[in-house]
């Protein structure tokens, strides 16, 4: 079995670690990076509850071979926060109630990062097709698309005072 050197860069930190043909990039962030947020939920990149950001774009990554991703930035829910400072996102769904028993949070809140970076004035619409690869069965999707149309109404205020 040949193992190989991945190098990514984790939430703006460079990594390396040894993986085999078999390892994840879910198994690598989790037990090789200690990065648990991302979750192992149906390990059939079916449910979303493990999707991370590579280069910027959603990905299960229960089904990512960390092999083949040598080389890219990696975005983990553990990156999002500043310091104390939850991202929009974040915030959002902690006062909009769009968590329960959370398990689902972490790609939900991935998804909609990477929504917002390339369309910050999402629809309804937009939304639910962004999140439609993740998987919830406590919140019933409303107040998750609340919290992500409110995170998206936030962040778009934040640039604008900014820019002021």
């Amino acid at each position: 079995m040949t193992v190989k050197i991945v190098n990514l860069k984790v939430n703006g930190v460079d990594q390396a670690f040894m993986a085999k043909p078999a390892t994840t990039l879910l198994l690598a962030l989790r037990e090789q990076l200690g990065l648990t947020g991302a979750k192992r939920g149906c390990a059939q990149g079916a449910c979303g509850s493990c999707t991370v950001l590579v280069d910027g774009a959603p990905v299960v990554s229960c089904l990512v071979p960390a092999a083949t991703v040598d080389g890219a930035d990696v975005a983990t829910v553990e990156g999002l926060a500043d310091g104390q400072q939850l991202s929009d996102v974040q915030q959002a769904f902690l006062d909009g109630f769009a968590t329960q028993c959370g398990f689902c949070t972490p790609g939900m809140i991935m998804s909609a990062e990477a929504l917002l970076a390339r369309n910050p004035d999402p629809t309804v619409d937009d939304v639910n097709e962004a999140i439609s690869g993740n998987v919830c069965r406590c919140t019933g999707y409303a107040p998750i698309v609340s919290a992500i149309l409110d995170a998206a109404q936030r962040r778009r205020s934040r640039v604008s005072e900014e820019a002021h």
